[in-house]
């Protein structure tokens, strides 16, 4: 248990950065892109993230996550008017979620708290964020790498490097390490 809230916070600073690497590649014009007017751009997944991170974990462990104030349907209106309001919104969504967990400890992971009156452990509360972040954040970069094409520089293993990358990884001594600690 002592490693879940390290590896937690790995993973969501993780997601994290590949979102941060598809904006940096991208022109606000292209996170607007919609491919039909009920399509969500990245620009309206960034919204729909930030809004869910405020309201799951602002006051986390004493206040249900699904906050009063929250609008989620205007969530998935389309309202930025620049790119740095989108990636300053994008901030503010992983500030209150590292706020929230960092300081958590081990007496905290069997706590309940509660989403629309559901109650979670703690543990419980931040996988089920952790899967929905990463499944948005893959929508993200899916979308950025359509809209850049050959111009899309890969965030993983390129294609046609996998042999070159495992034969470093291999050439290391066994270890306990994290993944993302080489990246």
């Amino acid at each position: 248990m002592e490693s879940y809230l390290p590896s937690i916070i790995k993973q969501f600073e993780y997601y994290k950065s590949l979102g941060d690497k598809t904006f940096n590649q991208l022109e606000f014009d292209e996170m607007l892109w919609q491919s039909n007017e009920d399509a969500n751009s990245i620009a309206i997944i960034v919204k729909h993230l930030v809004g869910n991170m405020l309201s799951r974990w602002t006051n986390f462990l004493t206040e249900d996550g699904e906050k009063p104030w929250r609008n989620r349907d205007d969530e998935f209106v389309s309202s930025f008017n620049t790119k740095e309001e989108l990636i300053a919104a994008w901030e503010s969504g992983w500030l209150c979620l590292f706020k929230a967990i960092k300081p958590l400890n081990e007496n905290n992971l069997e706590h309940i708290v509660y989403i629309r009156n559901g109650g979670h452990t703690v543990i419980e509360a931040i996988n089920r964020q952790l899967a929905h972040y990463s499944y948005h954040i893959g929508q993200i970069v899916f979308l950025g790498k359509l809209l850049k094409g050959n111009d899309w520089q890969s965030l993983s293993i390129p294609k046609g490097n996998s042999t070159k990358y495992n034969k470093e990884k291999f050439s290391k001594e066994k270890s306990k390490r994290h993944f993302t600690d080489d990246l």
